[in-house]
């Protein structure tokens, strides 16, 4: 809501590179007319490289192998193959637009630029040479001339492959063909990669090694880099709303004694020192509520929550969201404040509120729908009125069993709703025909109101509506994205939520809750009217990245193990 790759076995040392006949160090032969390495090929090195190279694959251990002498030849050669360090001019967009104006053929030889990046690939023609740099902008293209070069010219072609870092600088100049490119006239290796990159015709389409290989990802994928470009802006553009609407934003423990605030089993964890069995938090809600009752009008945190549950395209067991609260509000405030700070987000991350996910086009632009809870559940269940059902059972917040309930559970199991039957009162079995019948409808931004008193356990009661809390959750593309609270701030009333919790946990219910008996001292000493809302960044960041799975947009996805 990590995984480390098997280590290879460490390759055995090479050895030593021996004395050339001009008394040099000897390097790796790649062939062709102007040294060879990985001819551009990500994926596998030829013998012999280049124009003309022996077209011979290498296993995996010999690639290893012969970049490694490579490394060591760059050392006798008196070049670090792992550099300090590099003075750079330009990113490769920035050198773009400002030689934008060269022409075909063009050379600006009073330019003195130097750009570095990794290698992608490499390109031979005899005494010239081309390769694509790949840097956190984009791409640009280094020109090679040995003549330009001298000495320098061999030595690097036969050292560097993909995959390696270079520095290069010089003038600037247009290829015959259009493509802009850094004339070098000093270039050198600043990092010697000791594997290589994928093949560049096959890429990496292996879904479970993208995951665990995040950085070759990024590497290949340059759009997976935007998507997490986007996801920071995304968070960004949040705290500068958030800020510069007076909330303060305060880190929370994420070891808790007892765990609050949602419905989900925690990790389990001891601390040794103080011999505490303590969980991972799955919620901030209930010590941010400590500080709006100390005094803090408006808080917030953004951070990691850790939900022991399964993993699916929308689930994963570590993830992000912010929650915050606000003193003197309720949930209609927080309406307002869920429109203008998703649609705000949207304008900064994409530009626009109009959006397609997957497809399916999305209008982020305000206001949104509004409809309760069981106005969406009758649309799918015309008998089932939640409001009138509820009086005919006896009409108590926490409605038992009764006629209404088996008329009603009837009506949902013909609509489909498994486990109907099932259901213990009618709050929840509302919830549950609205989580099997609407909520993959609800693909336009909805804010889903009114939830039942049994399902809301930190929520107020509606102020003029029997069994259902000032509640909304907010759904988009078939998915929850936000849930918000009128709080409660009686005492009491959460004292009785606690301990009916308690009941269920103690029935066996691994996502109940116990009694958080010091937050309830803190609650008795007074809360003033508050609303609270949580947004899940991961799916938000989904949506507005139009990524298909939250592994898309979490750098590091927690998987099976291989």
């Amino acid at each position: 809501r990590a995984h480390l790759q098997p280590a290879a076995p460490p390759p055995a040392a090479p050895p030593p590179p021996s004395a050339s006949k001009q008394g040099g160090p000897s390097v790796p032969q790649s062939g062709g007319s102007g040294g060879g390495g990985d001819s551009g090929n990500a994926g596998q090195e030829k013998k012999g490289g280049g124009v003309g190279g022996e077209a011979a694959e290498l296993s995996e251990g010999e690639l290893f192998q012969r970049r490694l002498q490579k490394a060591e030849a760059l050392a006798a050669a008196g070049q670090l193959p792992y550099a300090y360090g590099y003075s750079r001019t330009h990113l490769s967009d920035a050198f773009a637009a400002e030689f934008e104006h060269l022409l075909a053929g063009d050379v600006d030889e009073k330019a003195e630029v130097s750009l570095c990046g990794r290698v992608m690939t490499k390109r031979l023609f005899g005494k010239l040479a081309f390769l694509t740099v790949q840097d956190s902008s984009g791409t640009f293209q280094l020109y090679l001339d040995k003549k330009t070069l001298g000495p320098d010219f061999k030595l690097f072609l036969d050292l560097a492959d993909a995959g390696d870092f270079v520095g290069a600088s010089g003038s600037v100049k247009r290829t015959d063909k259009g493509e802009l490119s850094v004339f070098a006239h000093r270039v050198q290796i600043l990092t010697k990669a000791l594997r290589p990159l994928p093949d560049k015709f096959k890429g990496l389409s292996d879904v479970n090694k993208r995951y665990r290989q995040r950085y070759l990802d990024m590497i290949v994928n340059p759009h997976v880099r935007q998507t997490f470009a986007t996801r920071a802006r995304i968070t960004a553009f949040i705290r500068r709303y958030l800020d510069g609407r007076g909330f303060l934003e305060i880190e929370t423990p994420s070891l808790n004694s007892q765990p609050g605030g949602a419905e989900a089993k925690p990790f389990e964890t001891h601390h040794n020192a103080l011999g505490l069995n303590l969980t991972l938090r799955i919620a901030t809600e209930l010590y941010l509520k400590r500080l709006i009752i100390g005094g803090i009008d408006r808080v917030y945190e953004l951070g990691r929550i850790f939900r022991n549950e399964g993993i699916s395209t929308r689930h994963n067991p570590e993830f992000t969201s912010i929650e915050l609260y606000q003193a003197y509000a309720d949930y209609e405030d927080m309406m307002n404040l869920t429109e203008e700070l998703i649609s705000g987000a949207a304008e900064a991350a994409c530009g626009s509120t109009q959006l397609q996910y997957q497809g399916t086009p999305i209008d982020l632009s305000r206001p949104w729908r509004r409809a309760t809870m069981a106005e969406l559940v009758m649309e799918k269940v015309p008998t089932f009125d939640f409001y009138k059902l509820r009086e005919r059972d006896g009409g108590s917040d926490i409605a038992s069993a009764g006629p209404a309930l088996a008329e009603a559970a009837a009506a949902a199991a013909a609509a489909g709703v498994p486990k109907a039957a099932e259901a213990p009162c009618l709050g929840q079995l509302l919830a549950l025909c609205f989580e099997e019948l609407c909520e993959m409808d609800l693909v336009q931004p909805t804010f889903v109101l009114d939830h039942p008193t049994e399902t809301s356990p930190l929520a107020k009661p509606h102020r003029t509506l029997p069994g259902v809390t000032e509640r909304f959750e907010l759904y988009a593309t078939g998915r929850e994205l936000a849930n918000a609270f009128s709080e409660l701030t009686d005492p009491i009333d959460q004292r009785a939520r606690f301990e009916a919790q308690a009941a269920k946990k103690e029935a066996g219910d691994e996502e109940a809750c116990g009694v958080d008996e010091d937050f309830l001292r803190a609650l008795e000493h007074g809360m003033p009217p508050t609303g609270g809302l949580g947004i899940g960044i991961d799916r938000l960041v989904m949506l507005l990245t139009d990524s298909a799975s939250i592994k898309d947009v979490i750098a590091f996805p927690l998987l099976r193990p291989e």
